[in-house]
Parts: C-alpha cells; structure tokens; sequence
C-alpha cells in the first residue's frame, strides 16, 4: 500500500498533536518545594543584611542608626507606601523616604534604588512589618 505525501503529513501532524496533549507544560505560577526554599533561603539572606544596615550606624557620617529612631523597623510603615510624605512634600516610594532619613538625621548621601543596601533595607523593614495590613496613603 503506497501512502502519498499529503497523507504521512496528516498521520505526523496527528501524533505530534497527540504527544503535546499527553505533555503537561509548567505553568509560571507553580513552583517546587526546592524552589521555595531556595527563594525564602535568598530573600532571608537579604533581609539579614538590611538588619545590619539598618542597626549598624555606616549608612551617615554621624554614628546613627536607623534603628535608633525606628527599633525593629517600628513607625516605618512600608505597607503604606506610596503616599504623601510631607518631609518631601510629595508622594513617594519608601526609598525616598529611607534616602531623606540617610541625607538628615543620619547625615548621609542617598543610596540609588537599586543598590543592594536599599533593596536589603526595604527588604529587612517589610519582613519586620510583615502582617500588617496594606492601606496605601496612610499617614
């Protein structure tokens, strides 16, 4: 029995279509045990690091911490961000507001917001805040 092209074509486009039925695609959204903990072991390594930063008293050229005026991130308030911060006289992200702690009582420079130290400050101030509900533009 001879079959044509068009015909070996058909019966090709049918059995991929059926093996990519029986293929199940991994959705973005799912993640491995191992993943997780990978994840939570990195975030948990910065949130470390913006302890220290925020304990340590480097980040100005005036010995003080941030922890001084905001113990365990106290009076923060990350999860009502971005809002109106009238030390700034506008509405901010929380690293603004973290740079205008660092320019005045700590008398410092501003960190970029991508520097590894504001990223772990942010990080270290949300896990100690964590929980507590989010209402943006609370004073």
């Amino acid at each position: 029995m001879e079959h044509t092209k068009q015909q070996c074509f058909g019966v090709i486009t049918l059995a991929i279509v059926m093996l990519s039925s029986w293929a199940v695609p991994a959705m973005a959204d799912e993640f491995s045990q191992e993943d997780l903990k990978r994840w939570e072991s990195e975030y948990m390594t910065v949130v470390n690091q913006g302890r220290k930063v925020f304990t340590d008293g480097k980040l100005g050229t005036n010995g003080v911490a941030c922890a001084q005026c905001h113990p365990n991130a106290s009076n923060t308030h990350p999860e009502t961000y971005p809002k109106f911060q009238k030390q700034l006289g506008k509405v901010v992200p929380i690293w603004e507001m973290i740079n205008w702690c660092i320019r005045n009582p700590l008398e410092g420079k501003n960190l970029a917001a991508d520097d590894p130290r504001m990223v772990a400050l942010q990080a270290y101030i949300l896990q100690e805040r964590r929980g507590v509900k989010l209402q943006p533009g609370k004073h």
